[in-house]
């Protein structure tokens, strides 16, 4: 008895029957996991952020360097008695420190220029909101904030001592002037520039003036806010050393013209030095604050 095999059809592909899995059904890949950093990979990240911080500082080395030898090697005694190395600055900043003298005068500064750096930014944000919110307040007081904001501030030092004297009050005062336009020119420009489908989309939801400014102007304004408090902040130090050169006892800026006076020169490298580690310290502060008041800008983004 024979057996017939059948077929396809001609023009039909033959069609094999799938083989049957040898083992248990794959089960469905769940999410993946993030795999932790193995220790060379941590090695390799922190070689490579060293790296960074080396190039970024290179400069900065490169500045110090030519400070310390330049006078010695390169210049003659003339020169060095006027720019002293980078050592004989250190070692006069440390007797400043070791006599009480750099403490004191630094907290002179300090005082003053918080004091005067406070009152700006509280009267400046304020008003700033104001004006930039209210079109009729902003079209009064424009042409007098452009004429003050025009006026160089070290011009107004004399006005402040004749109708403030020569103690605190006129330097808080000078500080807070140069610290007020920076502040109030960038919260205009941060209101101003807010979005206004989120302002819409606030009011349709209910909320009133109060809540709307504290929920979606502020917020929104607050990067701009600090791009101008940090260069008041620069500003107000600057301010008060030119103020403190002309009618002080006390203060960076004194420290520096008294010791040019009395010819103690690496002591008035050493208080400029200290100016300048005063300004960067004061600028990583702000940058350190713009970026806890803007954490939510970072929530939004990292959710994107």
């Amino acid at each position: 008895m024979s057996t017939v095999l059948s077929r396809p059809p001609q023009g039909s592909a033959a069609v094999e029957p799938a083989p049957h899995p040898a083992g248990p059904p794959a089960a469905h890949p769940g999410p993946a996991r993030r795999e932790r950093p193995t220790p060379a990979g941590r090695l390799g990240a922190a070689a490579n952020a060293a790296a960074r911080a080396a190039w970024k500082s290179l400069a900065v080395l490169l500045f110090l360097a030519l400070w310390e030898f330049g006078p010695q090697y390169f210049a003659g005694p003339s020169t060095r008695v006027f720019l002293p190395p980078l050592h004989e600055v250190l070692a006069a900043g440390a007797r400043l420190v070791e006599t009480g003298q750099l403490q004191n005068h630094l907290q002179a500064s300090l005082t003053r220029s918080v004091s005067g750096f406070g009152i700006a930014v509280v009267i400046a944000v304020a008003l700033g909101l104001l004006i930039a919110w209210y079109g009729w307040l902003n079209s009064f007081l424009n042409p007098l904030l452009e004429l003050f904001r025009n006026t160089a501030t070290l011009a107004l030092l004399p006005v402040f001592t004749l109708l403030l004297g020569i103690g605190e009050e006129s330097k808080i005062t000078i500080v807070a002037y140069a610290a007020f336009f920076p502040v109030l020119l960038n919260t205009i420009a941060g209101v101003r520039t807010v979005d206004p489908l989120l302002v819409r989309a606030a009011r349709s939801l209910g909320l009133n003036s109060f809540r709307l400014f504290q929920k979606v102007i502020l917020p929104s304004a607050v990067p701009t806010i600090f791009t101008g408090i940090r260069m008041a902040g620069t500003s107000s130090i600057l301010v008060l050393i030119a103020a403190e050169m002309v009618g002080a006892k006390a203060g960076l800026g004194y420290l520096i013209v008294n010791s040019q006076m009395s010819f103690l020169i690496p002591d008035m490298y050493a208080g400029i030095l200290t100016v300048s580690v005063l300004g960067l310290l004061v600028n990583i502060l702000l940058v350190a604050l713009e970026r806890h008041f803007s954490r939510w800008r970072t929530a939004v983004g990292a959710g994107n």
